[in-house]
Formats: C-alpha cells, structure tokens, sequence
C-alpha cells in the first residue's frame, strides 16, 4: 500500500461524495487538457480517468505514491509528472485546467504557481486549508483580506464553493478544508504589473499603518497628500491600487 508523509502535507480524501462533488465543480466548465495536482492515492484520479477525451497528466513528489499509481491505475504510466508543483514547467502547450487536493504545507505558494500561469490558465478547482481559501476569497474590508486576496482576485474570479468536514480525510488534519474556483479575468488597467505587485505587497508589509506611512517611498510628496493615503491597506479596492500605480514614482 503506501504510507502517510507529514513532511509532504498528506491528508488523503476518503469521502467519495466530497471527491464526486469537487469534480462535479470541475466538470461545470468545458476543459480540454487537465493537470491534476498531488494525486496521493487516488482519491480524485480515478474519477478523472473517467472524463473522455481529453489530454490527462498528474504531478506527484512522493515516489511512493507515484510507484502506487502506477500499480493501481496502469493507465496512468507516462502521465506522471515525478516533480514538486512548486518546480514545474507548465506542463502542456496552449491553454490547461488545473485541479487539487493541495498539500496544506505549500497552500499559498500553489495559489502563486497558478498565478505565474495565468496566461494559459483556463480554470482551477482545488481544496485548500480554510483559511488560507478565505483569504483568497476575501473582499476588501475584510479581516484577512490582504497581499494573497488582491493579487489571486486581480486576474481571477474567486468562488468560494464549500468546505470539507475534518473527518473525511485520513488522517484527520487540525485544521478545516475549504473548495475554491479561480477563473481568468481581465486585470485592473494598472500601469504595469510589477508596479501593482510592489505597491499591494508594500501597502499589506505594514497594514497597521495609513497608507501614506506604508508607501512613503513609492510616490512624489505631492501624491502622498491624496485623502486616500489615510486609507489602511485593507480599505482598498483592487481597483484603488491598480489606479495608484499610475502615479507612482
């Protein structure tokens, strides 16, 4: 069989209605060519498999569970990409479709993988830790709404589908699970993108403090005496930060 890795983040799925139902989400928009992140045991795979005609690969670390693919589902031999997610070249040519049981340990810098692939990114279906969901999901205003929040939400929709219950995994994990959708969007009409990651990154690395204090450096004086530097991060739209870039130094 295979062993659980705490190292690797492994909490397996063992409710087949929860697997059912996040690819049912999965299935809600037509995709062509599909990249299934950390498989484990299978607990997503085998339904997938069932999906005809299209163009399948799964990205798994572990060898063992890689060897325990192979074993269990022989279909799958050459469409196992043995590599971490965080390490991958994007794994086909044209537009993909991403879904995931993701390891909780690597939650956020997945969300930023998906980022780096926005371009050909058709539609991503994945579970995460709750919290680190909500904040993907998180408007303005809110709590833990943040640096996460408005980069994912300036290029993708973000639908927040359900949560998962501790008790459908094996081992339970400590913390709750939640289902989110990412779907491409047109950006904000900021004035480049490296500008927009820098200021919200600035603005978030001391929220406490008005905006005016955070970004100091980023903008002429002048600027600085908008009424909208006496915002807070949080109190900014993804619109309010694309517009600021415009005047940054």
């Amino acid at each position: 069989m295979y062993t659980l890795k705490k190292s690797l983040g492994q909490h397996f799925l063992r409710d087949e209605n929860i697997s059912r139902k996040i690819v049912s989400e999965l299935r809600r928009t037509p995709f062509t060519r599909l990249l299934e992140v950390g498989p484990g045991a299978g607990a997503l795979t085998k339904y997938l498999l069932e999906i005809e005609g299209i163009d399948f690969k799964a990205v798994e670390l572990d060898d063992e569970k890689v060897a325990y693919l192979q074993a269990t589902y022989p279909v799958l031999k050459g469409l196992i990409l043995h590599d971490s997610i965080l390490d991958l070249e994007k794994p086909f040519e044209g537009k993909f479709t991403v879904i995931g049981n993701f390891p909780y340990n690597i939650s956020t810098q997945i969300l930023f993988k998906m980022l780096d692939w926005k371009d050909d990114l058709e539609v991503m279906v994945g579970m995460f830790q709750k919290e680190v969901a909500q904040r993907a999901a998180a408007p303005a205003g809110n709590k833990v709404y943040g640096v996460l929040s408005v980069l994912i939400q300036a290029f993708f929709t973000v639908e927040y589908l359900f949560e998962v219950h501790e008790q459908c995994f094996n081992p339970p994990p400590k913390v709750k699970s939640a289902v989110i959708r990412l779907t491409p969007k047109s950006p904000p009409a900021f004035r480049d993108e490296k500008a927009f990651f820098l200021l919200v990154k600035t603005a978030f690395n001391q929220r406490r403090k008005t905006l005016r204090n955070a970004v100091k450096p980023l903008f002429p004086a002048e600027t600085l005496q908008d009424p909208v530097f006496n915002k807070r991060a949080e109190q900014l739209t993804i619109e309010d930060f694309a517009q600021l870039t415009h005047q940054m130094n």
